[in-house]
């Protein structure tokens, strides 16, 4: 699971402590056991949980399983619950980006831009919601500033390199194809097979 605090393994599974049961669930779903974190987060948290951080561990582990309606469920309570919470403004951006309700994703993903304007991954989503709504130039903008913020995370070159792709650019996408060798090699061979 992405954007939390690593920890320490837990092997507890004993319901009497929260915590490490919390921390088992971070364990399967970063082990890929999405059904076994998810009946963990439920059994403590219920369907009205006002713990932000189970309601974003379980939008996660529904999100890996391609449950968007429960994982936007989660994400609605978790930024109600936690305004400041930024990731779950991202991953509800993509929920909405997902479910096709590009304008609710806008709105979302510029709420979390006004808690942190340098908040790359919003950034980052908020383009391909431009791309998605055809507004290429507003596209271009949100993945150069993302770039701009932060030139060694990978993500702005892979979205920059899928602009460059959608609009024909092939010089720009040979120079994130550069980038790419080093930064992200997976995404960088894809990438070489286009430009054959």
């Amino acid at each position: 699971m992405t954007d939390r605090e690593p920890f320490e393994p837990v092997v507890s599974g004993n319901h009497s402590e929260p915590e490490g049961d919390y921390r088992l669930a971070l364990e399967c779903i970063d082990n890929g056991e999405y059904e076994k974190a998810l009946a963990i987060l439920d059994s403590l948290a219920g369907p009205a949980s006002r713990d932000s951080r189970i309601r974003y561990a379980r939008a996660v582990a529904n999100l890996s399983i391609g449950e968007y309606r429960k994982a936007g469920t989660d994400l609605l309570f978790t930024v109600v619950l936690d305004r400041s919470f930024l990731p779950a403004y991202r991953h509800l951006g993509y929920v909405f980006l997902t479910m096709g309700r590009e304008e609710s994703a806008v709105k979302i993903l510029e709420a979390a831009l006004r808690i942190d304007p340098e908040y790359v991954e919003a950034l980052c989503v908020l383009g391909d919601v431009y791309m998605d709504l055809g507004k290429s130039e507003q596209s271009l903008e949100a993945f150069e500033k993302a770039l701009r913020l932060n030139p060694a995370n990978p993500e702005p070159h892979c979205k920059l390199a899928m602009y460059y792709l959608s609009r024909g650019d092939m010089a720009g996408l040979r120079a994130e194809f550069e980038v790419l060798k080093d930064l992200e090699p997976s995404v960088a061979a894809q990438i070489a097979e286009l430009l054959l």
